[in-house]
């Protein structure tokens, strides 16, 4: 049985950088859109303001390293750090 760990997925992600970076550009993206959607529905006030802030830091922070050209390991963690909070982010709202 095959499983995924995060040591395999980074070095996967290290070993086909440049296959990566336009797929999860897209997939942190559309994750963050959605959350942001979500957010935004509950209404307006601090808290959205705040959930709303961290949801696009962490995707703009994500596609600014790609651009940059910051370290891959580093880009990789954006991207798990970025998809984890987006996706808790979304099961917040959902609830």
């Amino acid at each position: 049985m095959r499983y995924l760990s995060i040591k395999k997925m980074q070095h996967e992600f290290l070993k086909d950088y440049y296959m990566y970076i336009p797929l999860t550009i897209i997939l942190n993206s559309c994750v963050g859109s959605v959350a942001a959607m979500g957010i935004l529905a509950q209404g307006t006030n601090l808290l959205s303001a705040i959930e709303l802030t961290i949801c696009v830091s962490l995707c703009m922070g994500y596609n600014a390293a790609l651009l940059a050209g910051l370290n891959k390991k580093f880009a990789f963690w954006l991207l798990i750090i970025g998809m984890l909070v987006n996706t808790l982010l979304i099961f917040i709202t959902l609830l």
